[in-house]
């Protein structure tokens, strides 16, 4: 009797552990720290500055300030701060938001003539009570905190807006044509934070707001699962609150490729003619794991880490079902 009682202890105590082991193993596994990740091409040199904070040991929020700065600067990147397509109008208009590990956020929105909306937002983030600025009001605050005036529309994007205006074609937000630049860090002390920078899609309607500078919509960050950013059409992240629901997901156990995976199913399960659109998500969990999806292909996305820089292509819908 009292082996047979032993037997069956001995046999619930292996069940036991059999089922813990996994959650013990995945709760030993080393987190990937640090890391940087970020939409587009415009990515790699982004990450590279943000990388420079990071090696050192730096705070993650730091990192993505710095990293985004760098498109905000480069007139070659057509699509965020200077030398950014402008509106119907022929202005540039500016979105920006930045979020850290303790869910201060900053915001600016349809910000002119102000090189660096992303450091714009930190300030608001920090030194005002609000979370977001927009318009005239948000141009004469980061005057106030020291920001310089100048002409962010470029001879280049001044030609192509004129070009535009004979034909008024609407152009696809994709590789021919990137838009924001999301990035995600995690730092050495395994804290997250996010930022998100914009000129918007091309030739808008004066006075559209799209999705970068709204927290939850195109940029969310919870530090205790993960964070993610979006590309494409803002419009249908807005609508869906697209990035905080792809960390909503991951709350829920999926990966950060799978958690964009359902984003994106989401949206074009409701839109019905997806093939019009793009949409795509970036994710960044709290063990430094990453992944991305969209509708259309050609979205890729800059990874930095101790193992060194790729810019990896996205997964998509329209591919998976090629």
């Amino acid at each position: 009797m009292s082996s047979r009682r032993d037997f069956l202890k001995l046999s619930a105590l292996t069940g036991a552990l059999s089922f813990l082991l996994p959650k013990a193993a995945r709760a030993a596994a080393k987190i990937n720290k640090p890391i940087v990740v970020s939409t587009w091409e415009h990515g790699m040199p982004a990450n590279q500055a943000a990388w420079d904070v990071l090696k050192t040991g730096g705070r993650a929020l730091d990192a993505v300030e710095a990293g985004v700065r760098i498109p905000e600067a480069d007139p070659k990147v057509r699509t965020v701060g200077l030398g950014g397509y402008p509106d119907r109008e022929g202005k540039v208009t500016l979105d920006a938001c930045i979020m850290d590990e303790h869910m201060n956020c900053g915001s600016v929105a349809f910000l002119q003539d102000i090189k660096h909306p992303i450091s714009v937002a930190r300030k608001v983030m920090e030194n005002t009570p609000h979370v977001m600025l927009v318009g005239e009001g948000a141009k004469q605050f980061a005057l106030q905190q020291g920001f310089i005036e100048e002409d962010l529309l470029t001879a280049e994007s001044r030609a192509d807006w004129q070009q535009w205006l004979q034909d008024q074609q609407v152009q696809m937000i994709n590789i021919e044509n990137h838009d924001t630049i999301g990035m995600l860090a995690l730092d050495s002390d395994g804290n997250l934070s996010g930022a998100c920078t914009t000129s918007g899609a091309a030739y808008k309607m004066h006075g559209r707001v799209g999705d970068s500078p709204l927290i939850g919509a195109g940029l969310y960050v919870d530090n205790e699962v993960g964070a993610a950013t979006a590309t494409g059409m803002g419009e249908l992240m807005i609508k869906t609150v697209g990035c905080h629901l792809v960390v909503e997901l991951m709350r829920q156990g999926a990966s950060p490729e799978e958690a964009c995976r359902q984003a994106v199913l989401r949206i074009a399960k409701k839109l019905g003619d997806y093939a019009q659109f793009q949409v795509g998500f970036l994710a960044l969990n709290k063990r430094g794991e990453y992944g991305a999806y969209c509708i259309q292909s050609g979205f890729n996305y800059a990874v930095q880490q101790q193992s060194g820089a790729q810019l990896i292509d996205g997964k998509s819908l329209l591919g998976d079902k090629a």
